[in-house]
């Protein structure tokens, strides 16, 4: 079933968008609760005309849209988290992660712009998540998830202890 978005949805997409989602789904969820109308004919009609008259403000959007992605290229995020055996992480990393690693690092990315495959990370490593900040502006941002244990720490401990012995 079509539907045409009046507001950002998570995981489904930005206001204005024409999606397509399960019948139950929009007739249970999304309409009632304001967040879809369907895709009708006069309702894509009427979207096209409202499209045309904020042409003005969506070329401003867009803008600043292609600016956060110019901060993006610009950026290189490294998260380090817990790691157990291998390569595993303890817990998982996620699209609130990211947002709060890219704020730190002076680019305003709101989560629900950001989407991860598999919407968590349970492995270390480089990692690529789609951030969509307007219906046309999209970027794939590339980051680094690393151990944040030291690595040489512990072979330093043994060498010392080998010393101390002699």
């Amino acid at each position: 079933m079509d539907i045409i978005l009046k507001k950002d949805v998570e995981n489904l997409g930005l206001e204005f968008d024409t999606v397509s989602v399960k019948p139950g789904y929009a007739r249970n969820f999304l309409i009632p609760q304001g967040y879809a109308l369907l895709a009708t004919p006069k309702n894509k009609a009427a979207l096209e005309a409202t499209l045309e008259a904020r042409k003005e403000e969506e070329a401003k959007l867009i803008a600043a849209a292609n600016a956060v992605v110019e901060q993006l290229k610009k950026t290189s995020i490294t998260i380090p988290a817990k790691v157990g055996s291998g390569d595993k992480l303890f817990g998982s990393i996620n699209n609130a992660d990211l947002s709060a690693a890219l704020g730190k690092a002076g680019v305003s990315v709101e989560k629900k712009y950001i989407k991860i495959p598999g919407n968590t990370i349970k492995r270390t490593g480089k990692v690529t998540a789609n951030i969509r900040l307007h219906r046309n502006v999209e970027y794939n941002f590339e980051f680094d998830i690393v151990s944040d244990a030291p690595v040489e720490a512990a072979p330093a401990k043994k060498e010392e202890a080998k010393s101390e012995e002699a």
